[in-house]
């Protein structure tokens, strides 16, 4: 019977269906470190564990090894596996996984997919298309990367997730303020990317010893670094029934050579890539966790399956099972407009009795709600139906009809 530790910092709603899925794997005895007592562990996920640990900071990789250690000791025995599924984790896990001895993705693969910069090195390298990129340690550097890419460009960390923390620099002052905001130093770089003009994706893989076996594309309408700068945007992501369409034969190339570039042994990833006005492809942006923005939800329904189940059993198993996609999915994410909480939502109405049978799930915004701190806005809206088609126009459909207002 194998041992399974898995850590999650908070057990958000989302985290906790992935250690929920790994809890209910058949003949599994999985132990929780996370930073929340056991008494805040919902009871009916706690009845499940077979060990838990508090531990104070579930990022710090000497921490995760020493709850490890304890967790094994105290009768996990041998741990089999140790997985997370949040993007800051995974170069600690890949660290314990080395100290220990333990199976998976290792730290200098993990750092691969976490360092952007070096993520991109790793990939030109290998003759991979992606966005030129420069790590500036100062603003020298910095400036000499805009005189050479030209504007518009990308400033971001280079370490993080999504477009999170990501800006839009149009011209020479404002690269200026936000070098004067970010204060790139050594230890302390920023990273500039030429800016890509196009559409952008995703591409979902499951990789099984360093082959890609199964995937899966993603639209976003439109790109997430445009909804950031536009807090008012609604927008959505549509999930195709189409795998296999030639259109995605050029990325499906080139990201099964960009995983296998950056290490991917075994696991879900989660890759951002642009098509450009000319047609040609640039791969953004991978993540070696499962992806968020309700993605993992929309394959769940495509597929009629568990999704996290279907991850956790490939991390812990080495196996994978995905029953043949039978329809298209979305969702459509509803933004507040103005300041303040939520005080109206207009269009509902409309909105069911046009789009209701296509829906699947919902969290829509309640009166008074205070606004969220994240892209994915107030609430959302999933739809399913066989056919792509129907499913996009009902995504922007819903977009048009239904507004968040706000106010005091």
């Amino acid at each position: 019977m194998p041992s399974v530790v898995f850590v999650a910092p908070f057990l958000m709603s989302t985290t906790r269906g992935f250690v929920e899925a790994a809890a209910d794997l058949p003949e599994v005895r999985l132990g929780l470190v996370t930073k929340q007592p056991l008494e805040a562990v919902p009871e009916g996920l706690r009845q499940k564990l077979a060990a838990h640990w508090r531990i104070e900071d579930p990022l710090h990789p000497g921490q995760i090894q020493e709850a490890v250690q304890q967790l094994s000791r105290q009768g996990l025995g041998p741990i089999h596996r140790l997985l997370g599924s949040l993007e800051q984790l995974q170069v600690p896990l890949g660290q314990v996984r080395d100290a220990l001895g333990i199976a998976g993705m290792g730290a200098e693969a993990a750092r691969n997919f976490r360092d952007k910069a070096r993520m991109k090195t790793v990939l030109r390298q290998a003759g991979i298309p992606c966005a030129r990129h420069r790590l500036a340690a100062n603003r020298t550097e910095a400036r000499e990367f805009a005189a050479h890419s030209g504007f518009p460009l990308v400033i971001k960390p280079p370490d993080g997730a999504g477009a999170k923390g990501t800006f839009r620099i149009e011209d020479g002052p404002g690269l200026e303020q936000a070098l004067e905001m970010f204060r790139p130093a050594p230890g302390r770089e920023v990273l500039l990317e030429e800016f890509v003009v196009g559409d952008e994706f995703s591409f979902e893989a499951m990789s099984l010893r360093g082959e890609v076996v199964w995937r899966s594309f993603t639209h976003y309408q439109p790109t997430p670094l445009q909804v950031l700068e536009n807090p008012w945007i609604q927008w959505c992501i549509l999930l195709p029934r189409e795998i296999d369409h030639p259109r995605y034969s050029d990325i499906t190339r080139a990201g099964a050579a960009a995983l296998k570039a950056l290490g991917m042994g075994t696991g879900l990833s989660h890759m951002e890539w642009f098509r450009r006005r000319d047609g040609s492809i640039a791969i953004s942006e991978v993540g070696a966790r499962p992806p968020g923005a309700q993605i993992t939800t929309l394959l769940s329904y495509a597929h009629g399956v568990n999704f996290k189940r279907v991850w956790t059993e490939l991390m812990v198993f080495d196996r994978l099972h995905i029953p043949e996609r039978s329809h298209a999915a979305g969702a459509a994410f509803l933004r507040g407009q103005g300041r303040g909480r939520v005080r109206n939502i207009r269009g509902l109405a409309q909105a069911q009795e046009e789009i209701g049978h296509l829906v699947v799930e919902s969290n829509l915004p309640k009166l008074g709600q205070a606004p969220a701190d994240g892209y994915e806005g107030e609430g959302f809206v999933i739809l399913r139906h066989p056919e792509t088609a129907v499913v996009e126009q009902a995504l922007h459909r819903l977009v048009s009809l239904v507004r968040v207002e706000m106010g005091p």
